[in-house]
């Protein structure tokens, strides 16, 4: 089995990819600032998720790993709150990708 068919992978992937598509439109000045955060702890969650994986015998490696991609899961939507607060997203936007970052 690869890690690539894990649920939470699979919807941590897809995620980040409409992170990443919706953050073209976000202004030029926010490349290096805002918008390279979102995208850098979107894809992170999926990272620790595989790298987990790939440890899971190892009980402590796959916890410590589980709760990294949790907590860049958390920084995600703290940069969505931040795109909703700078009006770069809307409020259903924002409340949709928070939903989709929950589940």
């Amino acid at each position: 089995m690869s890690f690539k068919t894990l649920l939470a992978y699979q919807k941590g992937f897809d995620l980040a990819m409409e992170i990443f598509h919706l953050t073209k439109s976000f202004p030029k000045s926010e490349m290096f600032g805002l918008t390279s955060q979102m995208i850098r702890s979107s894809r992170s969650v999926c990272s620790n998720i595989a790298e987990g994986y790939r440890k899971r015998q190892y009980e402590k490696h796959f916890m410590s790993k589980m709760s990294d991609a949790d907590s860049e899961n958390s920084e995600t939507q703290l940069w969505l709150d931040f795109a909703l607060a700078c009006d770069y997203i809307s409020e259903e936007k924002n409340k949709e990708l928070i939903v989709k970052a929950m589940k």
